[in-house]
């Protein structure tokens, strides 16, 4: 039984670095949270798999700035922001035609926004 949970991590957490890397790529789509996903799955289940991914040169920084100092680059805030209201913008205004919905996406496009503001900003 405790096999057949690692697998399952493991396997996660490959299923969450494909999302991070889908997420570098597309707009909306996060890449940080899906690498601390990884990183969760693969510290209980291989320490081979963690210490790649902490290792990476791409997805490495992206974990270690935020554990460590809860921090983002600016470059990275200000794209981050910028896609997330563009595909949420366009999304409340013109996809969805139910104002109730339209209201929640900005609540919580608001919500992230203060997040990502929070979070320090690495030179």
């Amino acid at each position: 039984m405790v096999e057949v949970y690692r697998l399952v991590l493991i396997g996660l957490g490959f299923i969450f670095v494909g999302l991070g890397v889908v997420g570098i790529f597309v707009p909306g789509l996060p890449t940080t949270p899906f690498l601390l996903l990884a990183a969760a799955c693969f510290a209980r289940s291989s320490k081979k798999f963690y210490n790649w991914l902490l290792n990476h040169r791409i997805f490495g920084p992206y974990i270690k700035n935020y554990r460590e100092h809860k921090a983002i680059t600016l470059r990275g805030k200000i794209i981050s922001l910028s896609l997330m209201w563009l595909v949420m913008g366009y999304t409340a205004f013109f996809a969805i035609s139910n104002l109730f919905v339209s209201i929640i996406i900005i609540l919580i496009g608001l919500g992230v926004t203060k997040h990502i503001l929070s979070l320090k900003t690495i030179k």
